[in-house]
């Protein structure tokens, strides 16, 4: 399991994004200030640094200047986190070597979507299997097969891509908007009513197994193998 070291002095972002991190597999290490964040980069090596510019002590940008002239850190991926949206301070951060950067306030999603793309371009992303399995469904990726025990299951494309999003992403509330920008593309002009519906659908045809798809009331769906009672 991969380990992202979150130096963010702000309690409820730490929390946030490590609760974030854990749902999407990895491991996540807070902490509050450089000194505290140099003591950890000693103990462990973590697969990338999400850094905040503002700390109290020394800040991110010191920080960071730091890991890119130490020759034993300097390959470390670092995604600067900064509620400096200027042109100057992000050309800054880029400038001094960071991999990438998000400005606050941010959703969890596009974090976990910068960390992986960063991890992609690094080298450093964990090899994916072809198959995703939760509880009894199997999806393949490859393949575009899916398996309820031993029946496959025919989707269309849509319910497919739809099925699939849900089980890369276990565990984690997906809004109904995040569903369709993702499935049906940014220009798409229907309404939200169409996610309900494709599930609905998939929820049908996966039969038993349509229990993994869990109703989050209010804001859209998940994935889980849990023992929840879908809505």
């Amino acid at each position: 399991m991969q380990k992202i070291f979150i130096v963010e002095d702000e309690d409820h972002i730490r929390k946030m994004v490590s609760y974030a991190l854990a749902m999407a597999g990895f491991e996540a290490q807070g902490f509050m200030d450089g000194e505290a964040f140099w003591q950890g980069l000693e103990a462990h090596w973590p697969a990338l640094i999400l850094l905040d510019i503002m700390l109290p002590g020394e800040d991110g940008l010191s920080i960071l200047k730091r890991l890119r002239q130490s020759e034993k850190y300097a390959k470390i991926p670092v995604i600067l986190l900064t509620a400096k949206g200027t042109e100057y301070d992000r050309i800054n951060g880029l400038d001094l070597g960071a991999d990438d950067y998000i400005t606050k306030p941010f959703s969890v999603m596009e974090a976990i979507s910068r960390i992986k793309a960063v991890l992609r371009r690094s080298g450093q992303e964990p090899r994916q299997t072809s198959e995703i399995q939760i509880a009894g469904l199997r999806l393949h990726k490859d393949k575009r097969t899916v398996y309820a025990g031993d029946r496959e299951i025919t989707l269309t494309y849509k319910e497919f891509e739809l099925l699939q999003y849900l089980m890369v992403n276990e565990d984690i509330v997906l809004s109904r908007d995040k569903l369709l920008e993702q499935i049906w593309g940014f220009d798409y002009n229907g309404e939200s009513r169409t996610v309900d519906m494709h599930i609905k659908s998939l929820r049908q045809k996966l039969g038993d197994s349509g229990s993994i798809i869990k109703t989050v009331r209010n804001i859209g769906y998940k994935a889980s193998g849990g023992s929840e009672v879908k809505s």
